[in-house]
């Protein structure tokens, strides 16, 4: 017995080595430059010949698998770091930071990312009976093994890349299959949770989302807890579970991103831009922005214009 499952062990690894080096082959043929491309609608790949710097931005819900490489994500004081053997699920809008952490010339980082959406994953759990997870709060973003099952889905999708035809109508068939995969996997109440009408969650999905609306607005968090029914600590516990972040760290992270935004994009100066998101006190947004960024924020808005800026995300 011992024998017949170290050999089935193996053979499970060289399948999944097999897998994944068909993944990086045809994620390279796709995408021959460093860069993003979505070759099918929410399906987006990534290439980096070397590790990039930490860069800022929002996730959304997603699927994302590396097929060469590693890449890490931080999420309040969290760092995930996922690989060709990880996947890492997100499942709302949070303010991220993330790099490449490994590629080179020789052997770039290849990625993929999947766009998880909410009504595909109701209807898949209608249809295979799946009941709705347990009314608890769970971190929005996590990172687990990578199976031979979900990976062999990713692969014969990423085929349909070559079969454009093809793809029209067997792309919605495998994309309903990586759904119910992961709803099978070790994340299943995580994902299940994006098609969940109540419970805690939901209602944070929905403060997350008022926030996000009104980050440059005082923060008043009775009025928001009284207005999603629950307590202040209540809503303060479930908050930090879904996010990693207290309710006044997240509105500071969006109204600092949104600042640099607007330097760079509508070039505005450092006070008028934290005026714009809501600082009053000049000296305050820019003693936070350096804490945030690592450099004041002309000076780091100097910077990113005279360098390529890497694309920023899961």
């Amino acid at each position: 017995m011992d024998v017949m499952n170290r050999w089935q062990s193996e053979r499970d690894a060289h399948t999944a080595q097999a897998s994944r080096d068909e993944l990086a082959e045809r994620i390279a043929r796709a995408i021959r430059d460093d860069g993003i491309a979505e070759p099918l609608d929410g399906l987006r790949l990534r290439r980096a010949a070397s590790p990039t710097e930490v860069g800022h931005g929002v996730s959304y819900p997603s699927f994302c698998v590396i097929a060469q490489g590693s890449k890490e994500v931080r999420l309040g004081d969290r760092r995930y770091r996922y690989d060709p053997a990880h996947y890492l699920i997100a499942t709302t809008a949070l303010p991220i930071a993330s790099r490449v952490s490994e590629a080179s010339a020789e052997r770039p980082y290849l990625g993929l990312v999947f766009r998880l959406d909410p009504t595909l994953v109701a209807s898949v759990m209608v249809e295979a009976g799946h009941l709705a997870p347990r009314r608890q709060s769970t971190t929005a973003i996590d990172v687990s093994p990578l199976d031979g099952g979900l990976l062999d889905t990713v692969v014969r999708l990423v085929r349909l890349l070559d079969a454009p035809p093809d793809a029209r109508v067997l792309a919605p068939l495998v994309r309903r299959e990586i759904v119910y995969r992961l709803l099978m996997g070790e994340q299943g109440d995580r994902v299940r949770h994006l098609a969940v009408l109540g419970g805690d969650t939901n209602r944070i999905a929905k403060a997350i989302e008022r926030l996000r609306n009104d980050f440059d607005r005082p923060l008043r968090i009775e009025d928001i807890a009284r207005e999603f029914g629950m307590s202040v600590s209540g809503f303060h516990h479930h908050f930090k579970e879904v996010t990693a972040m207290s309710p006044l760290q997240f509105q500071k992270q969006l109204r600092l991103q949104e600042a640099r935004r607007l330097m760079l994009g509508e070039e505005l100066d450092a006070a008028s831009a934290g005026y714009r998101v809501g600082y009053d006190d000049a000296s305050h947004f820019n003693r936070e922005y350096k804490r945030l960024f690592g450099a004041p924020p002309m000076r780091d808005v100097a910077r990113l214009r005279q360098a390529t800026v890497s694309p920023t995300g899961l």
